[in-house]
């Protein structure tokens, strides 16, 4: 993490450009993956369309905290059981039918930073499967809509009252299906760096946590598993699994706080 920062108003049209290219790329991404896909494909054409589009991939080369060796592609590709982080040119998978794919990216254009995933269902998708990317969709829906309408509450909006605001849309699924958001992983602030402070959990109170200031941008990303909220770490450093084998969904926008609310930039 590198701190809380602010951007400035250059910064920020530069910014909604960005996520705008983002947008458009995950789109043209989820439109291709089909059942008979592989990954390789799809990796190929994360490079192709963010050239393309003058941009650079942020997560290619990319270190995390915590990792031993830079980030090998530049889209993570989550399947089934895989939680986040998936390497899509590690080994050579193909589509196939009822997957559930989390496509994630980031992207560098002109020196400002936007993160965004989506989970789909490739083919035919069974019930449970449809419930849980209907939850995770409404998750992050919840989030952005507390967002967007904290300035009519007269107080400040901080980072447990999106958190709170995640948990309460997942309550019934969890309630009713048995999801639970995974252990650990949440938001973080995004715009100079992929990784910026604070970090937007899955889970809070109302109140508490660090204050979000018109300029701040933040990626909010729930993340839910099928069944348990434990996670594993395979051996790559990078590819997290549920515990249990069950399968998990992702879904993340990149988020500028303003004074009147909140703009999503990657929608």
């Amino acid at each position: 993490m590198s701190g809380v920062t602010i951007k400035t108003a250059v910064d920020i049209e530069i910014l909604r450009r960005a996520g705008k290219i983002l947008a458009d790329i995950l789109s043209e991404l989820e439109a291709v993956a089909k059942v008979g896909i592989t990954s390789f494909e799809l990796e190929k054409t994360a490079l192709k369309l963010t050239k393309k589009a003058g941009a650079k991939p942020a997560f290619l080369g990319y270190t995390p905290q915590g990792a031993s060796r830079p980030y090998p592609a530049a889209l993570c590709l989550s399947i089934n059981d895989v939680v986040v982080h998936g390497i899509p040119n590690a080994v050579s998978y193909t589509l196939k039918d009822g997957d559930l794919v989390t496509l994630d990216m980031g992207i560098s254009y002109k020196g400002m930073i936007v993160d965004s995933a989506t989970t789909i269902g490739v083919g035919d998708v069974d019930s449970k499967g449809k419930q849980l990317l209907k939850a995770g969709k409404e998750a992050l829906d919840a989030a952005v809509e507390i967002c967007k309408h904290w300035t009519e509450k007269k107080v400040s909006i901080k980072t447990g009252d999106i958190g709170m605001a995640i948990e309460k849309a997942g309550e019934y699924y969890r309630k009713t299906y048995g999801f639970n958001f995974a252990e650990g992983l949440g938001g973080h602030g995004v715009g100079y760096y992929v990784h910026e402070d604070p970090f937007i959990p899955n889970f809070g109170k109302p109140g508490q946590g660090v204050v979000l200031k018109p300029g701040m941008v933040i990626a909010i990303e729930p993340i839910l598993n099928e069944g348990d909220e434990r996670i594993t770490l395979d051996d790559d450093d990078y590819t997290y699994r549920t515990f249990d084998g069950k399968r998990s969904v992702h879904f993340e926008h990149t988020v500028l706080i303003t004074e009147k609310g909140a703009e999503v930039l990657t929608a």
